[in-house]
Order: C-alpha cells, then sequence, then structure tokens
C-alpha cells in the first residue's frame, strides 16, 4: 500500500497489508476504513480517491495479486 499527496501526510508513506485471496480494491478500502479512525476520515466513502494497481490506474473492482503494490491518491495532485 502506498499513499500519495494529502493521504500521505493523514496516513503515512504506505503500509503492507494481507487480503483473502479474490478480494478486490473496494475490500481493501473497506478493510482500511475499519482500521482506525485515521483511516476512516482519510479514506471515507464520501470522498474522491483514485487508485492504481501496480502503478496503472484501475477501478476499485480490480483484484490485486500477490505482491502487487496498491495506490491511493486523490483525483488531482501536484508535482
Amino acid at each position: 500500500m502506498r499513499y500519495f499527496a494529502a493521504l500521505r501526510e493523514a496516513l503515512g508513506d504506505g503500509e503492507e497489508v494481507e487480503l483473502p485471496e479474490g478480494s478486490d480494491l473496494a475490500a481493501l478500502r473497506d478493510r482500511l476504513i475499519a482500521s482506525s479512525p485515521r483511516h476512516a476520515e482519510a479514506l471515507a466513502r464520501g470522498r474522491a480517491l483514485r487508485c492504481a494497481l501496480d502503478q496503472v490506474l484501475v477501478r476499485e473492482s480490480a483484484q490485486p495479486g500477490d505482491g502487487a503494490e496498491v495506490a491511493f491518491f486523490p483525483p488531482v495532485t501536484g508535482g
């Protein structure tokens, strides 16, 4: 897991998360939201966020494989 822009400021650079096989990024986001109040605020369902899987923009229905890099970030980020 990697976080960028305002998410990195709120949650740090990233973290390692294990998911059950067949989980998608929506399930990962929900799991993170449930993990702490800080995550719940930063990743709330009402917030527009983009996600990437191995540096390719994807929808939350994408399923990460073992060892995949997942990133969450706001829709617009600076350089």
